[in-house]
């Protein structure tokens, strides 16, 4: 058969044409980017499609109708050979610092919405998109300046896209200040506008918008190109067919041939089932009219199978379907909304429905749209070499797997047959209801359990009620191969009169029904979801058949929402809407400071537009040298190992592979170092033994970084456990081996009073309660990356993300055994850290320089995502063991502590995490204190300092001592905390060395602040209202306070002064998205103002900060424990000082000679004088200034969902002393993204781990940080400028961690809406007083919440309420 096959693939990028005649298959369009254009914008962040940070515009022509198609699409699993024709739109394309920005990287830099800067271009891109789609709307034109885009789904474009570092918020208000409907008062803070102004004034200074600015411009060259390509090389082939004979022309072909053949669409399956594989041939399906057609009749709706979800949406949602039965309307409209909860909207664009069901049945994925479709009884067509057939969905998925020469041509989604009786009895009902349980509300989650529910219905003729005509239910996403009909129970209910008695008898089978097999995770808490969703389609029918019309109940836009036969009988149960209109808002109340302006003004971040067009440069940004390759760790799959020998599968190409690097390569004179800090050291690479799961073996250095990930992966280890202990797996067994670390006594905590006197004056004690945290994975959207370059002399440069660059610096030259003036580290920016770049960086630079070193090419890593996770450590999981005494009215007396860290393998920085969490902990005043830390060595990966380290669980057990006392005093848990705050004479004595003067001590003043800004009192009684009023839904509210200890250290900084009055300043802190470039440069305008000349005003424009650069500035340190900013700042300070030293007498001079002098001149006579205009100092703070107490405290208000365990965050409000603001702004970014990446720690992020230590969540599939629609849903901010601290960096305090700590107030508040839960859940079961004491696991995941809820809720509410009808009907 002889294929007609085009030369080459033609394509567009930013208005630029690329034409390639030799393709790898294979190859994704972000690697083609990233490798092959000048455009970084597009950044990897996961390689699955679940972050966003690769988010580009596809533009497509549609030569029929003469129209281009935009949608948003992740270039990570988007193949290149799929874009033959199209148009590529990357956040450079739509603006950037050459042409001019766009107003979307304007706003998003004027409302404060970057940080680290590495999700922005993606953020940007999916708002480009929905605005361009927005404006092909037939919607009215909007006001000058806005879009047709709506507020909500303004928010929306970005619901798919991961932020690590913001908190959402401000990206979210940036987003909104396009839509037409939105209220411009309701927008946060930003740089655009002052409080007050009128709103016509505030609309004038946002960087104007209209339509122009979404202007793609199709490059005509792609309209006159054939939409499909077909490419063959003698490696590979990419295909192409127009016709299903064409199609079965192929298979015949490659049946004969025997190639590897991949059948692809989108190819967004990648991002679920990893190629580890290679192809040879690919064969494109969508340009086969028959599988992209839709087609309507009064039969249904025909979907090809190359369909994608979001043009499925849009059919779905039409209104033009006057020919259908309006039951059916209702139930293509929630087929609709249920799709759209299924991955994210650039996922969606692009992935097929018929690709979707195909993973389901071959691969048994948990899928959404098998689970709906099945209950509506869809038909599938297939066609199996030359035979076709049309299955029903169900036989399609009971089928073994599609062997590779079947193909799902198309899904049919029928109408409805109902039977044309003439009788004038009333006309049953076709109800629709679809559920999922997920992390995520929006979707981009994998449910626990999802579920459609179909039903006839119609009314009783002989009573009040509801009977059941026939139903399909069906249940997917639980541990089965694929989506099943509970068939049983359908037969059951058929033809019966709904009542509680049924639907008990229902439930119950149901459960015995949708059982998950033995090793699905979480299976009690699926089987009583499945329970719950059948309780909540029936529950409202019970005898109310007058409720239904149109196939909704009355009242309700849909049957989740239950009727109440609860505490109250006939009260209507609060019920909000699935989709929110709108997820975020807040207020945010802040102060510029005006006494060393331009310090205290909330300045726009530095770079921010930058890094929203995607131009700034991070690590992975730097183009590759010549010849450079790639490589990728080798780590070890046992916990203690001996390693005899490391090979790469034979069957591995090895074209390419340039060679294994392990300890052996060390050159003579060097050492197999790791990392060194004043703690320890850890190897590089394991010698001979491996002593935990992710040791590093070795490293593969290959041509690409595809070709060394795939080495490494089939990289063959032989192990030997032969005359080896077995590993230490737990904190106890390391307690009874002594495999303790000792700590060095500097950092050994002090106790407090005397616990056995504390304990005597106890009018009640709980004794050896136990709590238990885990471990938390930083998540940071840029994995660790190093470029190490060799050069001449036998040196080297190195640009590495790295909290740490001394530290690079220091073990590059300690491993390869040479004078470290032979080393130059370079950091410019880094994509993210807290924390897990500081020591952990360490390792991938130096391995990165050992292999340079070794092969005399530049060599370069980028850690996959879940070699980063399995790795990375995280942080430090502990057992904890408490007593505590305490008064009748809630003053504690005493608390002992026993704490058993895992600080895994390696010492890192573990030794810090006693005083830190003794440091938080003592928050409250304990009377007495007394604790053993014991930092356990355990054969798992080491822990490494993430932000806010033994802080924040300090933080938590104290909440939780606090929260078991009131709870066994039968007390109001906030007067208890109130009682135990500190005076400030309990203050000296639990923090002698960090207390401050009595003026400073301001907790009492936010305390009582709070109660106000956040309406505490009032809030606290409609909480216990609506408790009183709800049965399915129960709301918490919980008031917290934090205290957090920080110093400051010892710093670098040099300014230096250009001829032509810009100005350079460079400081020993690195860019890490805190802000810390934007407050140097703050500083170094406010200090060299001091010289008071003309036009000193404009100075701040003239200011730059530079990459970190270990050779020109040494003794940088690390950038880590929230000061460094203030400390880079002061650094910068002194040399600004020396600098205007300089400089005065010469202003002098020239002032009594000129009469008046700018900075200009200024400048070029001190050029012309020879004065040195360039100064370093070393900043060390003094003893009475190192260290120093935050204080802060938030209120947070949730409500759970009792059938689900799903938890909202309904209201956040925080007070923190920010003491005088260096940036208010960038303080403000700070307090809210901390406390969103707590949150995460609290409520949602699960680190698992297999009992030998090896990470079980290993992507962006299975690790869930918080995303727009779990933050909370206000967001309120107040930053107190306190008094001035003259022992402070012009009065400034810290901001970057402590704010995570205070995110305990959603767990409590948690835990106060579960424990109304428990009562009501007793009261049922007629059991007196409730359960207060028990215990909420950090994170509060929604399975844990269900397990306190009861995971038989429904059962027991049924049984409560059929003996409540009982005694009623007696009693009548």
């Amino acid at each position: 058969m002889e294929l007609k096959t085009p030369t080459s693939l033609v394509f567009g990028v930013n208005g630029e044409r690329f034409e390639l005649s030799n393709v790898d298959p294979s190859t994704t369009l972000l690697e083609f980017l990233r490798t092959h254009t000048s455009f970084k914008s597009v950044k990897l962040g996961c390689g699955e499609g679940g972050c966003g940070a690769c988010v580009v515009l596809i533009s497509k022509y549609d030569p029929v109708h003469d129209r281009v198609e935009d949608f948003t699409a992740s270039s990570c699993l988007t193949l290149l050979c799929s874009i033959h024709g199209c148009s590529i739109t990357t956040s450079e394309g739509i603006g950037n610092s050459k042409d001019g920005f766009h107003p979307i990287h304007e706003r998003i830099a004027g409302f404060h919405a970057t940080q680290c800067g590495f999700c922005t271009p993606g953020m940007c891109v999916s708002l480009y998109g929905t605005l361009v789609n927005a404006e092909k709307t037939n919607r009215p034109e909007p006001p000058p300046g806005f879009s047709k885009v709506s507020a909500s789904e303004a928010e929306m474009a970005i619901a798919g896209n991961l932020c690590r570092c913001t908190g959402y918020r401000p990206i979210a208000d940036a987003c909104k200040s396009f839509a037409a409907d939105v209220d411009i008062e309701d927008l946060g803070f930003n740089s655009f506008w002052r409080k007050g102004e009128s709103k016509d004034l505030k609309l004038s200074r946002l960087p104007q918008y209209d339509q122009n600015h979404n202007n793609v411009r199709f490059p005509l060259f792609l309209k006159e190109i054939k939409p499909f390509v077909s490419l063959a090389s003698e490696e590979h082939g990419w295909y192409c067919p127009t016709s299903l004979k064409e199609l079965q022309g192929l298979f015949a072909l490659n049946h004969a041939n025997e190639t590897r053949m991949k059948l692809v669409v989108s190819n967004t399956g990648m991002g679920y089932y990893k190629d580890n594989e290679g192809y040879d041939v690919y064969i494109d399906l969508r340009g086969i009219s028959e599988l992209s057609m839709i087609r309507k009749d009064r039969t249904g709706i025909e979907f090809g199978a190359t369909v994608t979800i979001s043009k499925a949406i849009e059919t779905l949602k039409e209104e033009s379907r006057g020919d259908f039965l309006s039951d059916y309307v209702m139930i293509l409209k929630k087929i609709a909304e249920h799709m759209n909860k299924i991955a994210s909207g650039f996922i969606r664009n692009t992935a097929s429905v018929g690709g979707n069901l195909v993973m389901a049945q071959r691969h048994h994925f948990p899928s959404d749209i098998a689970t709906i479709l099945l209950a509506v009884d869809s038909m599938v067509h297939i066609m199996t070499g030359t035979q076709f057939e049309w299955l029903t969905l169900e036989e399609f998925l009971e089928r073994p797997p599609l062997s590779l020469d079947s193909v799902l041509l198309s899904i049919k989604v029928p109408s409805l047959k109902l039977s044309e009786s003439e009788s004038s009895e009333p006309r049953g009902r076709f109800l629709l209801e679809t559920y999922r349980a997920s992390p995520r509300p929006l979707g981009n989650a994998l449910p626990y359990l999802n579920a459609a529910f179909l039903a006839k219905v119609s009314p009783c003729k002989d009573s009040d009620g509801t009977v059941i005509d026939t139903c399909r239910l069906s249940f997917g996403a639980y541990g089965t191969k694929h989506a099943m009909r509970a068939k049983y129970v359908e037969e059951f209910i058929a033809g019966k009169l709904l009542s509680a008695r049924i639907l008990y008898d229902v439930v119950n089978l149901i459960t015995a029904t949708i059982v998950p097999k033995d090793d699905t995770s979480h299976a009690a808490y699926r089987s009583s979801l499945a329970a719950g969703f059948i309780f909540q389609f029936f529950n409202p029918l019970i005898g109310n058949p007058e409720r239904i019309t149109n196939g909704y109940l009355n009242e309700h836009t849909n049957l989740s929402s239950v009727k109440d036969f609860g505490l109250t009988e006939n009260r209507k149960q609060v019920h909000h809407d699935k989709t929110p209109a709108l997820l975020s808002s807040g207020k945010q109340v802040l102060e510029a400071g005006t006494e060393y302006q331009p310090i205290g003004e909330p300045v726009i971040k530095s770079g921010a537009a930058l890094q929203a067009s995607g131009e700034a440069v991070f690590v992975d940004d730097i183009p590759s040298p010549k010849n450079c390759l790639h490589g990728t760790y080798i780590y070890s799959a046992k916990p203690l190992a001996r390693i005899k020998s490391i090979k790469l599968s034979p069957e591995l190409k090895l074209d390419g592979v340039r060679g294994i690097i392990s300890s052996k390569d060390i050159p003579n004179g060097g050492q197999n170092s790791g990392s060194k800090s004043s703690f320890g050291e850890e190897p590089l690479f394991a010698e001979e033994i491996a002593k935990c799961v992710g040791d590093r073996l070795a490293i593969v250095v290959a041509d690409t970084q595809k070709l060394a990930d795939m080495a490494a992966n089939s990289a063959i280890v032989d192990y030997s456990l032969e005359n080896l202990e077995p590993p230490i797996l737990s904190v106890e067994d390391a307690v009874k081996r002594s495999s303790i670390f000792q700590l060095p006594p500097f950092f050994v905590p002090s106790q407090v009073g005397d616990v056995s006197k504390g304990m005597a004056k106890a009018d009640h004690k709980i004794l050896s309660a136990e709590l238990k945290l885990g471990s938390q994975y930083y998540f940071y959207m840029e994995t660790q990356t190093a470029l190490a370059v060799p050069d001449e002399d036998n040196c080297i440069v190195v640009y590495s993300s790295s909290q740490s660059p001394e530290y690079v610096h220091a073990n590059i030259a300690r491993c390869l055994g040479i004078p470290a003036n032979n080393v130059r580290v370079i950091t410019r920016r880094v994509g993210g850290g807290f924390g897990g770049k500081s020591l952990r960086s360490v390792t991938c630079a130096t391995s990165c320089a050992l292999a340079a070193h070794k092969l005399r090419h530049p060599v370069r890593m980028y850690l996959n995502r879940k070699t980063d996770m399995i790795m990375a450590g995280g942080r430090h999981p502990m057992k904890i063991t408490y007593s505590v005494g305490f008064k009748n009215d809630g003053k504690i007396t005493a608390l002992e502590l026993e704490i058993l860290v895992n600080a895994g393998i390696y010492v890192d920085c573990s030794p810090i995490i006693p005083r830190n969490m003794i440091g938080a902990l003592k928050k409250y005043d304990w009377g007495a204190l007394s604790f053993d830390i014991k930092l356990c060595r355990t054969n798992h990966p080491s822990r490494a300092a993430m932000r806010a380290p033994g802080d924040v669980q300090g933080s938590y057990i104290a909440e939780a001592i606090i929260e078991k006392v009131a709870a066994t005093l039968e007390m109001d848990v906030d007067s208890v905390r109130s009682i135990n705050l500190h005076t400030y004479t309990s203050l000296k004595a639990f923090y002698e060395d960090s207390c401050g003067e009595p003026h400073e001590y301001t907790m009492p003043l936010i305390w009582s602040k709070l109660n106000a800004f956040a309406n505490y009192e009032v809030r606290v009684e409609m909480v216990k209202e609506f408790n009183r009023t709800n049965t399915w839904k129960k709301r918490g509210i919980s008031r917290v306070p934090v205290m957090y200890e920080v110093t400051q250290r010892a710093t670098t900084g040099k300014v230096s002064i250009f001829s032509d009055g810009s100005v350079v300043a460079e400081v020993g802190g690195i860019e890490l998205g805190q802000g810390l470039w934007t407050k140097v440069k703050q500083m170094v305008a406010f200090a060299l103002g001091a010289v008071k000349c003309d036009g000193i005003d404009g100075l701040l424009d003239k200011v730059r900060v530079v990459q970190s650069d270990t050779v020109s500035l040494i003794q940088g340190g690390l950038t880590a424990g929230s000061t460094t900013s203030e400390s880079s700042c002061e650094a910068a300070r002194l040399s600004c000082d020396i600098l205007v030293e300089r400089l005065k007498p010469l202003k002098e001079k020239l002032q009594k000679e000129m009469g008046s002098v700018n900075w200009e001149t200024l400048i070029i006579q001190a050029y012309a004088q020879s004065v040195n205009l360039s100064a370093s100092s070393f900043y060390v703070p003094s003893t009475n200034s190192s260290r120093y107490i935050n204080y802060g405290a938030a209120v947070s208000e949730v409500e759970i969902d009792l059938v689900t365990g799903e938890t909202r965050c309904l209201q956040t409000d925080i007070i923190y002393d920010c003491g005088q603001s260096l940036n208010p702004a960038v303080d403000l970014g700070q307090i809210e993204g901390s406390f969103i990446q707590g949150l995460g720690f609290f409520m949602l992020e699960e680190y698992e781990t297999n009992l030998d230590g090896l990470v079980l969540v290993d992507g962006t599939w299975n690790y869930k940080i918080p995303t727009l629609d779990t933050i909370p849903q206000k967001f309120n901010v107040q930053i107190l400028n306190s008094e001035h601290h003259p022992q402070r960096v012009l009065s400034s305090k810290a901001s970057g961690e402590p704010p995570l700590l205070l995110a305990v107030s959603v767990h409590c508040a948690t835990r106060a809406a579960a424990k109304e839960a428990k009562k009501q859940l007793l009261s049922w079961s007629n059991l007196d007083g409730p359960d207060s004491t028990f215990q909420l696991e950090v994170p509060a995941t929604m399975p844990v919440l269900k397990q306190l809820c009861g995971l038989d809720i429904v059962q027991t509410y049924l049984k409560w309420k059929m003996g409540s009808m009982g005694r009623n009907s007696n009693h009548l």
